[in-house]
């Protein structure tokens, strides 16, 4: 049989590999596209799409318990079940509206992860294809749990599937994943306990507003367990056992259930990349300002799976566009990395965009730094809000904001305005110019300035 032949071959088909996959169509190219999973990507599957929709009901309860005798008389009675059908609403339609777009372009779809044959020939669903261009736009998937029974435990996915909640989760790692989905289960009601090697969850984040998300999170139950070494997990009859040492001390916790959520890894294990001279590294594919790879001329790679990538659905949008650019015109643009903010959706939120204290008065001779409690503001007041805080830092001699790290309900949204007044160089002086709205949650950042 003849091999099939495109001009460009997709291998993943969210943000990024929809975006390659229709912008080279539209262009008459034959193209293909792949993916061993439900069509749609991580995001709009089993990701952000569905996360904040069962965060917009912990949402609603971490405000009427705020607000308890304050207006608010009795508590709302929240329905997992109930929730996850709602939640469906928006997911199960993903797959099959995706594949739809995809055909209606003409575009040829596979499901199953292909494998490199050689640097332009791929074996998939039994087949043997050759295309002029390959592009990998695989993302990331959870790390494997490499201790004694982790397999026992259940991944991101199952947290966002379950039929309904055990009485009590442990959370082994507390990143973004860990810690958003311990603050879900908790106002549900679920006793969790969150497992950590480092001093602290949210590495990424200002130490100083981490510190209040801590209070925040053990205020409403939360357990941590810093600095441990987790070494096995233990089925029990009804629960699990995690096992563990602290500082060369064994422990161990028990819980219903007990998830992985030790972070995510670039999602290439199945490609055999080596057969194809596809070179990469622990942070993925590996390309350069082009997006092209740096040992195969004929791969690019988007989207999370990138090893220059920033794991968030807008920048996987971007760089497919990027790609698709390149395959187009002869890599006629290089890939932009703009400031981007940073939030984790816990409740409050916590945010982050710009410069750390400790990378401004490295890069800068002359900073000022803002770090207060903003629970005395009018906003924090009006919703009962004792955990609301920022740390700002300016430069000095310029007036212009290095970076801004907020805790607080609307974090997420705030930390845009921020982003915007240091992508165009906006002083303080200029911003405390500036009309907003009042009392709204964005005209504070006037007064954290």
């Amino acid at each position: 049989m003849k091999n099939e032949a495109f001009d460009v071959f997709v291998i993943g088909s969210g943000i990024a590999g929809q975006v390659v996959a229709e912008t080279c169509a539209d262009q008459g190219l034959k193209v293909a596209i792949a993916d061993r999973r439900e069509y749609g990507g991580t995001c709009a599957n089993r990701g952000c799409d569905p996360k904040k929709v069962i965060l917009g009901i912990t949402e609603i309860m971490r405000s009427a318990t705020k607000l308890r005798d304050k207006g608010v008389v009795t508590l709302p009675t929240l329905s997992w079940e109930d929730l996850q059908r709602f939640k469906c609403t928006f997911t199960d339609a993903v797959p099959a509206a995706t594949e739809n777009d995809l055909k209606d372009k003409n575009i040829t779809l596979f499901h199953q992860s292909p494998k490199f044959i050689n640097e332009t020939t791929l074996s998939v669903e039994g087949k043997t294809v050759t295309a002029q261009k390959i592009v990998i736009a695989t993302g990331l998937i959870p790390r494997p749990l490499d201790i004694e029974g982790g397999d026992l435990a259940l991944l991101s996915d199952d947290f966002l599937n379950q039929d309904s909640l055990p009485d009590s989760m442990i959370f082994i790692g507390a990143g973004y994943i860990g810690m958003e989905f311990a603050h879900m289960a908790s106002r549900f009601g679920v006793e969790v306990t969150v497992i950590d090697r480092g001093p602290r969850p949210l590495s990424v984040f200002d130490n100083d507003m981490v510190d209040y998300l801590v209070k925040v999170s053990e205020e409403i139950g939360i357990k941590f367990i810093f600095n441990a070494n987790v070494k096995r997990i233990e089925a029990l009859q009804k629960n699990k056992r995690v096992h563990y040492t602290v500082d060369g001390k064994e422990a161990s916790v028990r819980a219903e259930l007990v998830f992985n959520t030790t972070g995510r890894i670039p999602s290439i294990s199945e490609l055999e990349l080596e057969k194809g001279n596809v070179s990469y590294n622990d942070n993925g594919i590996e390309v350069d300002t082009y997006l092209q790879n740096t040992s195969n001329e004929n791969v690019y790679a988007c989207g999370d799976v990138s090893d220059h990538a920033v794991p968030l659905t807008p920048f996987s949008g971007n760089e497919g566009d990027v790609v698709a650019q390149n395959i187009l015109d002869g890599n006629s643009t290089k890939a932009r990395f703009p400031i981007t903010p940073s939030v984790a959706f816990t409740l409050p939120n916590i945010a982050s965009v710009g410069l750390s204290e400790a990378e401004a008065r490295k890069q800068y001779s002359n900073v000022t730094v803002l770090n207060r409690s903003a629970a005395k503001f009018y906003n924090a007041k009006r919703v009962n809000e004792q955990f609301y805080a920022y740390k700002t830092i300016v430069d000095t001699d310029t007036d212009k904001i290095l970076g801004a790290h907020l805790l607080g309900p609307e974090a997420g949204e705030v930390i845009n305005l921020f982003m915007m007044a240091i992508q165009q160089g906006t002083t303080t002086t200029k911003l405390k110019e500036m009309i907003f709205t009042y009392p709204s949650w964005g005209g504070d950042i006037q007064y954290m300035v």
